[in-house]
Formats: C-alpha cells, sequence, structure tokens
C-alpha cells in the first residue's frame, strides 16, 4: 500500500515537472512558430508565385519554379555572389577557429591581467556591428599603413615566384580582411576557453607523468577533448558569416524586393536557396565534426583508464 502511494505521489510530482517546463518554454514555443516558422513556411509558399502590389492590396500568381530558374539561370548575379560566400567560408571559417583555440589557449594560462586581455578580445563583439563595419571599410579602414601594404606586396611577389599565385592570393586576402576575423573570434574564444577550464588537471598531471610532452598533450589530449566545442564553434561562424551585414547575398534578397516586379515571389526564392546552402553546409560541418568526436572520445577515455 505504501509502495502503490509513493509510485502515485512521484508519478504526481513527475507530471507537475513536465507541465512547469512547458509552462517556461511556452513563450519560446510561441515566438519560434510566429517569428520563425511561419516566416519559413510563407516564404516557402511565395517563392512559388507572382507577388505584387495593387491598389486592391497584394495580388498573387503561382508560377512553378520561375523564380528559382530566375535565380540561377537568368540572374547573372546571384550564383557568382553565392559562390563568393562560399570562397569566404573556406578562407574565414578554418582561420577563425585556429586564431581563437590559440587565443583561448594563451588567456588561459596563469598571466598578470588576464581578464583584461579577455574582456579586449571580446569588446568588439559587444561594440561592434555590421553598419559599423561598413562605415569603417567604406571609410578606406585597413589593417596597415602604405608602407606595410608594400611590404605584403613584396611578399606576395616572393611567394608567388617560389610556390603558387593562389597561395599569395589568399594569403593577401586574409590580411585585408583580418579585423573581420578578428571580429568574428570573439564569440569561439569564450567557448573554447569555457572548455579549457572543464578539462581535468590530474589528466594532464597524469600525461606528463608518463613523459608526454605538451605538444603530445595538445594534440592527443586537449584536442580530443574540445572536439564538440570545435563543432560548436564551426557552426556558430557559418551562422554569423552567413549572417553578416556584408555579405554579397544578402543585399541582394533586400535588392530584390524594391527592384523587381515580382520583388517578394523573387527574393523569396533566393532566401530559400541561400537558406538552404547555408543549412547544408551546417549539416556537413555536423556529420564531419561528430563522426570524430564519437570515435576520439573513446580514444581519450581509454587513454585516461589506462
Amino acid at each position: 500500500m505504501v509502495n502503490k502511494k509513493m509510485i502515485k505521489k512521484a508519478k504526481s510530482l513527475s507530471r507537475r515537472q513536465y507541465i512547469l517546463f512547458y509552462l517556461f518554454m511556452l513563450p519560446w514555443i510561441v515566438g519560434f512558430l510566429v517569428l520563425t516558422a511561419w516566416p519559413l513556411v510563407y516564404t516557402a509558399f511565395l517563392s512559388f508565385h507572382t507577388v505584387n502590389w495593387t491598389i486592391l492590396g497584394w495580388e498573387r500568381a503561382f508560377i512553378g519554379i520561375d523564380n528559382f530558374n530566375l535565380a540561377f539561370l537568368r540572374n547573372p548575379d546571384f550564383t557568382p555572389a553565392l559562390l563568393s560566400f562560399l570562397l569566404s567560408l573556406l578562407y574565414f571559417v578554418p582561420v577563425i577557429t585556429v586564431i581563437a583555440f590559440i587565443l583561448a589557449l594563451l588567456l588561459n594560462r596563469n598571466i598578470r591581467f588576464r581578464g583584461f586581455f579577455r574582456a579586449i578580445f571580446f569588446l568588439p563583439v559587444i561594440v561592434m556591428s555590421g553598419p559599423v563595419m561598413s562605415h569603417l571599410l567604406n571609410a578606406g579602414v585597413m589593417p596597415g599603413d602604405e608602407g606595410q601594404q608594400i611590404i605584403m606586396w613584396t611578399w606576395m611577389t616572393n611567394i608567388v615566384a617560389h610556390f603558387s599565385f593562389q597561395l599569395a592570393e589568399g594569403l593577401i586576402y586574409l590580411y585585408d580582411n583580418f579585423i573581420t576575423i578578428l571580429w568574428f573570434t570573439g564569440i569561439p574564444v569564450i567557448l573554447f576557453l569555457s572548455a579549457l577550464q572543464k578539462i581535468d588537471n590530474g589528466v594532464l598531471e597524469a600525461a606528463r607523468i608518463d613523459s608526454a610532452t605538451n605538444w603530445q598533450i595538445l594534440w592527443l589530449i586537449t584536442v580530443p577533448m574540445l572536439r564538440p566545442i570545435i563543432m560548436v564553434s564551426i557552426i556558430l561562424t557559418i551562422v554569423q558569416l552567413a549572417s553578416y551585414a556584408l555579405n554579397p547575398v544578402l543585399p541582394m534578397i533586400q535588392q530584390a524586393i524594391f527592384e523587381s516586379m515580382n520583388g517578394l515571389g523573387l527574393a523569396s526564392a533566393f532566401a530559400w536557396i541561400y537558406s538552404a546552402l547555408v543549412m547544408a553546409l551546417i549539416g556537413i560541418a555536423f556529420a564531419l565534426l561528430k563522426g570524430k568526436n564519437d570515435k576520439e572520445s573513446g580514444e581519450v577515455k581509454r587513454l585516461v583508464k589506462h
């Protein structure tokens, strides 16, 4: 009898906890459905229509995939803009992740004014925004003066002579966008710092006792343990770059609304193509890094046991 009462009380408590959970989640669920899910569904619907404003209001006419044909086959700027976005991701995502990881390793050391240096690297994330960066770049802000640029072009000439023009061009591109790269490292640095501080010092001490060097500890223990955070950092960077104000695709979506007879329909098609591309890139990054996470976490656990 007592056991039945205890089971009944436990079920009642569990039911109340579920109800409280969903009550707390209700504002987010409503906000997601109204502000995210419904606009996604409605823009998908508009992408297959012509949408025109008349005296009687908005008029729609179903045209099938004509908007998507226009985006890929008849618009000379949209596909190059997508390729430019993909190229910028290939440059920025690895560099931002590596720089953020190195900065986190340095800022995790026991140095004086450590909190001050952490605030400096995170400050641009708080202060700057897309319009601020746009004004800075339009004003001709460069990472160096004319003398430094001459040095960089001399360096580029030497790289071309000894290696390849593509390598030199990529390095110059990263140099010219170094301010943007540092701007995007703020949040990944915080993520890496948080993960580094949660690594068990006992594992590191055991590795040092077994004569492991700092380089071996970094690649065999630290990096495998940080794989989940590396995945989160890469996905976050992709999303940030995709919503970046100076992204070449976003202005095209905005211009399509005002400069085309079928503004909303064409802009919806542009937005869905772009969103599908970003989601595909996130899925690829998740699939690649998730597999490595499972394998390497098992290796780290076996190493710790031994």
